[in-house]
């Protein structure tokens, strides 16, 4: 059953079919689907739920794939909470300090959640041939399920994207090409071939169902919480697809009564390379002025301009929020410390979101006994670490003290 009722663009309001192919509202601005919610508060029972299988599709009626039929599935779990009491206090905090590990996730991301509900959704609408740009992450992914759903993919990367992501797309079967620019200028590339190449455009926003998908970590967080949220939620920022995602999530669920009207403080974070939004935040901006030359090692947020920017930035407000910029070196170091002090692996992306909660335990930002939720989003495998140095060679004797020296 789909409880979906209309599509609604996020600018206007203004209503639009639901069983058609979209791809922005009338105005140019993201489509957002909407629910019968009344509906689903009286058919659907929170304990209910906890019955059906983790993962996904545990909340598919809270998604508009109607026939289980047409779902793309890769098998996508439940991702784990795992605390960081060591890491916790060595930034001098005394609340919970835990991330939400989506590396764990098919393809290495959370990016798969969205693809998960695109390509179905591409599926049940007879669609045979889609086209993304992107930094590595979301083409790795669409790549996948577009395999499993026998469609023919186009994938368009800035030059810079990690050469893994690359060679992960091309291997699930994709086209993918480098591009000499930024993931906005591949994107034009995309809308530019939609005439003649017939594609559907899976750009991050600019086709309705990719936010259904990256919702679901805002249903998984607060299920995983026994309905209980966080104080404050700090999300890697690019697109934001997933912040803005998780604050749809939480208002269907206090409109069925399934949590409070008690919500984390959402922080936006973006690498001090690249922080169009911390830019509009700072100065009071609905809309995000493109960022120039654009670098960070977090390639997953090298994102200059975001076509849901006043979205982003209307939860972050809302919620009593902030949006923050860290420093590459920070994002580094807190990579090495989350690793050496409680064994969690963060990608580049994750890293900045503890770099930034270093800084704001130490400007007084958040309160030091706050509980957060950190969002790794992807595996840090597909990026290069620090090379090993370190040599025994068998020809010379063994000195093990001089192993315990070099630390």
């Amino acid at each position: 059953m789909s409880y979906v009722t209309h599509l609604e663009c996020s600018a206007t309001g203004e209503h639009h079919p639901a069983r058609q192919v979209h791809n922005l509202s009338r105005a140019g601005k993201p489509l957002l689907v909407r629910y019968d919610l009344e509906r689903m508060r009286h058919d659907l029972d929170r304990e209910a739920l906890s019955a059906e299988p983790e993962g996904l599709w545990r909340y598919s009626n809270f998604l508009p794939v109607s026939d289980p039929g047409n779902r793309v599935s890769l098998g996508e779990i439940a991702t784990p909470l795992i605390h960081l009491p060591n890491t916790a206090r060595s930034a001098g905090a005394t609340g919970k300090l835990i991330t939400k590990d989506e590396g764990r996730l098919p393809t290495g991301s959370f990016k798969a959640r969205g693809m998960a509900l695109a390509v179905s959704m591409a599926k049940s609408f007879g669609l045979k041939r889609l086209a993304i740009p992107t930094n590595g992450n979301a083409g790795a992914a669409m790549a996948a399920y577009g395999a499993r759903a026998g469609m023919e993919c186009y994938v368009f990367c800035p030059e810079e994207t990690p050469d893994v992501n690359l060679r992960e797309i091309a291997r699930q079967g994709a086209r993918v090409w480098k591009v000499n620019g930024q993931i906005d200028q591949c994107g034009a590339i995309v809308r530019e071939g939609i005439g003649e190449m017939g594609w559907f455009d899976v750009s991050t926003l600019k086709e309705p169902y990719r936010i259904e998908g990256k919702k679901t970590m805002g249903l998984e967080l607060a299920d995983q919480m026994g309905w209980h949220l966080p104080d404050v939620i700090f999300y890697p920022t690019g697109g934001g697809t997933g912040l803005i995602g998780m604050w749809k999530a939480f208002d269907e669920l206090e409109a069925l009564g399934w949590i409070g009207s008690q919500r984390p403080r959402m922080v936006a974070v973006q690498a001090t390379g690249c922080a169009p939004m911390v830019r509009a935040w700072e100065a009071g901006l609905e809309h995000a002025v493109r960022w120039e030359n654009a670098e960070t090692v977090a390639c997953g947020i090298r994102v200059p301009q975001a076509i849901g920017d006043f979205l982003i930035l209307r939860a972050v407000r809302e919620s009593g929020g902030f949006a923050i910029a860290a420093e590459d070196e920070d994002t580094l170091d807190a990579q090495a410390d989350a690793a050496r002090l409680d064994g969690m692996l963060l990608g580049p992306e994750g890293a900045a979101t503890l770099a930034a909660y270093r800084q704001c335990i130490s400007d007084g930002r958040i309160d030091r006994d706050a509980s957060v939720v950190l969002f790794n989003c992807g595996t840090p495998l597909k990026y290069d670490m620090p090379p090993v140095r370190r040599r025994i060679d068998l020809n010379e004797p063994l000195n093990f003290a001089a192993l315990a020296a070099q630390g």
